[in-house]
């Protein structure tokens, strides 16, 4: 049996009143026709005298967050959708019955108010109630300072609470949806087709991840949830779609962090006749637009870093960022047992399934990857790690593909895309070798992919980016967990009742 405290009960005591008054405690629909920050914006030049002669009449709804009772006249705030805004009722304006019934309101009860704006003595733009209406009963008391929880988790386990108390949280909340608006404008303006491809597959590709498995009773047949778009989408440059992106949620089995939770955003993009260039000057423009259209500027402090997101992003071959820092050259022509005992001498642990490319890949992400700061497109990455990336024509070892860093983290990665059908094929062998050699996250064979390929598939530019990351970076957020609204959670135990 559920158990209450004691303001709860007081609560639920309360809510019995507002039933006896004939009052639904849980409210009806309500005619909202202004928003807090709007009024103060619109209202806030004017004076006392001229607000009166004004006699602006607005109709307001929101959640009461602050209450001063005092006689026959309060004050209170209510918070809407775009913050707070101060309301002074009288019993003279609206009537013993209705004062009383606000007198007998809690914080977080939600209220409709009409009336009048006006300015304090103070200089604070207020509502003068003229009509009083209780909409909700909040039951439970809201917390009295949030931010000071010891157990932080609790912001995410109770996102609508967060919401309530923590203006950041809502302010990205609002943001994301602003960031994810700019890249389709930005794209759709370019001449690209939103998409939607299918969430569940028979067959893992498109990236190296491991997945979530799931099973189809009808068919009997276990499916994995999408960890990337890629290959769905290159099917239609096949079928003739030139220009195409999907913005969805990818699922991968792995472990959470600052940078990681296991559904997450991204967005792909694919054009055909196309090239790695041209995905850069695509994911620059994406990164530049966003920033001036969410924050009206293309510099923002991040981690402790003062950067400059302006189009012009720096462009450097990840082998000489590598010569850069610790004076190895992997242009060099050297065996896969010299490069290994390079890796060795420099501390790199070698796993079964490595190949040549995959040590220059550790040296990167050893010694170069957390010192990238400046938005940087780090390209020429590996054959073994790039299986669905055109060769690099001049040194076969290397691909055409790069990677965005800004702050140490990766942001973007595309590829001028491999459309060869026989090569693709021998890519896919390859990693089924290296499926065999313990990778769990090699890519398995698609064969519809390569018989797509076979019919011909226009030379093309492919990127993907991470939206998630790409909300962090501009609102400043450390944590991936502040940019979704409902991260995943280790669930609580929650058999002895709420």
């Amino acid at each position: 049996m559920r158990e209450f405290a004691e303001q709860e009960l007081v609560r639920r005591e309360k809510l019995e009143k507002i039933k006896e008054l004939g009052i639904d405690p849980f409210g009806h629909k309500y005619d909202v026709t202004d928003f807090s920050s709007n009024i103060k914006n619109k209202y806030q030049d004017k004076t006392h005298e001229e607000l009166e002669e004004l006699d602006a009449q607005v109709s307001v709804a929101g959640r009461i967050m602050f209450i001063r009772k005092m006689g026959k006249a309060s004050f209170f705030s209510v918070k809407d959708k775009l913050g707070n805004i101060q309301i002074y009722i009288s019993i003279n304006d609206v009537g013993e019955e209705t004062y009383n019934l606000f007198k007998s309101a809690d914080i977080g009860d939600i209220v409709g108010i009409k009336g009048t704006v006006m300015k304090t003595k103070t200089g604070e733009i207020t509502i003068k109630c003229h009509e009083y209406t209780h909409l909700v009963k909040s039951l439970r008391p809201l917390p009295e300072k949030y931010h000071g929880l010891s157990d932080i988790e609790e912001r995410f386990r109770r996102r609508y609470v967060d919401l309530i108390m923590n203006d950041d949280a809502r302010r990205i909340a609002f943001a994301r949806p602003k960031i994810i608006r700019s890249i389709q404008k930005y794209l759709d303006n370019l001449g690209y087709v939103e998409v939607e491809t299918p969430i569940l597959g028979t067959i893992l590709g498109g990236a190296a991840a491991r997945p979530f498995v799931t099973h189809h009773n009808a068919q009997n047949i276990d499916m994995y949830l999408r960890i990337a778009t890629e290959l769905s989408l290159k099917r239609l440059l096949v079928g003739g779609m030139d220009a195409v992106y999907e913005i969805g949620r990818l699922f991968r089995n792995e472990g959470m962090d600052r940078k990681h939770n296991p559904e997450f955003t991204t967005i792909e993009v694919y054009k055909a006749f196309s090239d790695l260039e041209g995905m850069m000057d695509i994911t620059e423009g994406i990164v530049s637009t966003c920033a001036m259209e969410l924050n009206g500027t293309y510099e923002l402090d991040y981690l402790g870093h003062h950067l400059n997101l302006a189009p012009g992003f720096k462009r450097a071959h990840m082998v000489d960022l590598i010569k850069e820092k610790t004076g190895i050259d992997f242009f060099q022509n050297m065996s896969f047992d010299e490069a290994k005992k390079l890796a060795i001498a420099n501390g790199i642990e070698i796993e079964p399934h490595f190949g040549y490319g995959h040590i220059v890949n550790a040296f990167f992400e050893k010694y170069v990857e957390d010192t990238i700061i400046e938005p940087t497109f780090v390209y020429g990455h590996p054959i073994e790690i790039s299986p669905l990336a055109k060769k690099d024509p001049n040194d076969s070892r290397f691909t055409q593909r790069f990677e965005l860093f800004i702050a140490g983290s990766e942001y973007a990665n595309a590829f001028t895309e491999l459309n060869d059908p026989i090569d693709q094929y021998e890519r896919f062998e390859s990693q089924l070798k290296e499926k065999d050699l313990g990778n769990e996250e090699a890519n398995e064979m698609d064969i519809d992919f390569v018989e797509a390929l076979e019919y011909g598939m226009p030379p093309a530019g492919g990127m993907g980016m991470g939206i998630d990351r790409l909300v962090m970076l501009l609102t400043g957020s450390e944590t991936i967990r502040e940019v979704i609204l409902f991260p995943t959670m280790k669930p609580l135990d929650k058999s002895k009742g709420m």
